[in-house]
């Protein structure tokens, strides 16, 4: 995301998104009654003495709407945003409904009356160019791969294998070689594009041959493999186990969803625990934050995005009031497991400094 222009006393942004995950970073910026403004076109009939009666012509133009709703198509790459028209020329008539398509690479403006702290956040996060990591979790029974992704992981390849039993060693041995080398192009193929950093994960010694396999036939992909470490599990399972264990953060100390997911890991332990360091829930979070007591607020996207009008600004007002007491603040996405967890427990709870009476955390 590149920030064109930013004057927060005009209460505007101007920005240009660069990838899919700008996109994300936008659907979870932009709000009800905020205005936005780009480029788009609109048919537009006529009655012109030499064009048919009531045609439709296309016009391209300037246009600026006050949003009534805004949706993302993570497979398709698409973000619209859908409002009343507040800006367009003489042509096009102001008040009628219209959709912006926003596009990758074209500038667009957004207005709001108020930027709230966790969205300038978001968006200097977004400014920020990092390679997306590439995670493989392979066992002796299949293999998945997946490239993180500022909303969640996404999983492109997943395969289930059987090899020959150890008994078998010269079967296996012939039948692991021409697995890693599927593996090895599968990979390749997502890696070739933009030489992203890699983590092998993996059960027992199949991840450290993988590897070894890959320095020996791939030296300069192997040269992009910044850890290797064990989980329990192959495939899709175990990216999502490592995810929630944190075991990624060596290769990315700066990736969103590791963040995410480490704070409901912990959210997680301390309900099971039973301990009185936890809230979830808006009336026991907003009892913490007024006592003082929050030290980190994990909160849904989707809780922020669907709130109505009333509830988001209660909701900014938490928020604010968290970060003057010193307390931390982790938007989590909707889009992976962490965010699955904090939606089953209300979008919204906190870890505290300090106990507070159950009555209160429960």
């Amino acid at each position: 995301m590149k920030i064109i222009e930013k004057n927060l006393q005009q209460g505007f942004v101007k920005v240009i998104p660069t990838s899919e995950d700008d996109l994300w970073h936008l659907y979870n910026i932009i709000y009800k009654g905020d205005e936005v403004y780009a480029y788009s076109s609109r048919a537009i009939k006529t009655e012109q003495e030499y064009s048919r009666p009531k045609s439709a012509e296309r016009v391209s133009a300037f246009m600026g709407v006050t949003v009534e709703s805004v949706s993302w198509d993570k497979f398709m790459g698409k973000l619209r945003v859908h409002g009343v028209i507040c800006h367009a020329p003489d042509i096009i008539p102001k008040g009628a409904h219209h959709t912006l398509s926003i596009a990758l690479n074209q500038p667009l403006t957004i207005t709001k009356k108020e930027w709230p702290k966790h969205l300038l956040d978001r968006l200097t996060l977004a400014s920020r160019t990092e390679k997306p990591l590439l995670i493989v979790a392979i066992d002796d029974e299949g293999y998945a791969i997946a490239e993180t992704r500022q909303y969640g992981v996404d999983i492109k390849v997943e395969e289930r294998v059987k090899l020959p039993g150890k008994l078998e060693a010269e079967n296996r041995s012939v039948a692991a070689k021409a697995y890693f080398r599927r593996v090895m192009n599968s990979l390749a193929q997502l890696w070739t594009p933009t030489h992203s950093p890699i983590v092998i994960l993996g059960v027992g010694f199949v991840k450290n041959d993988f590897a070894k396999f890959l320095a020996e036939e791939a030296a300069d992909m192997a040269k992009a493999v910044a850890d290797v470490k064990s989980v329990n599990n192959g495939g899709a399972a175990g990216i999502y186990e490592a995810l929630r264990s944190g075991v990624l953060s060596k290769a990315a100390r700066q990736l969103r969803i590791i963040d995410e997911a480490e704070v409901m890991e912990e959210v997680m332990k301390r309900l099971g625990k039973g301990e009185a360091t936890v809230a979830y829930g808006l009336e026991a979070v907003e009892h913490a934050v007024k006592m003082g007591a929050v030290e980190k607020l994990a909160i849904a996207d989707t809780l922020l995005r669907e709130a109505i009008d009333e509830q988001r600004l209660q909701l900014e007002a938490l928020m604010r009031a968290v970060e003057q007491h010193g307390g931390g603040i982790t938007v989590i996405s909707s889009e992976h497991e962490a965010g699955d967890k904090l939606r089953a427990l209300g979008g919204i709870a906190a870890l505290l400094r300090f106990p507070i009476h159950r009555e209160y955390s429960t």
